[in-house]
């Protein structure tokens, strides 16, 4: 679920709570607990707003969240080359 939740913010630059929970078919309070562990884990930011007097929880990924995502992503290029 981190997994998906952290590539579809990497593509998308920032995404609101809605949005991540139904690309990655989760529910709430299954994606709020894994959204606030990568949160406290330094990978994303959280601003929350308001959008037509409606409380919107946005996520971006900070710069170690990218590096980390980045990273993630040449391990496994690395292993399917070498494979």
């Amino acid at each position: 679920v981190r997994l998906a939740a952290r590539a579809y913010i990497s593509g998308a630059g920032e995404a609101n709570f809605t949005k991540i929970k139904k690309a990655v078919d989760n529910s709430d309070g299954n994606m709020s607990v894994h959204l606030r562990k990568l949160e406290e884990a330094g990978y994303l930011n959280v601003t929350k707003r308001f959008n037509a007097r409606k409380p919107q929880t946005i996520y971006t990924l900070t710069d170690t969240g990218r590096k980390a995502w980045v990273q993630y992503l040449e391990q496994m290029r690395a292993l399917i080359m070498n494979s």
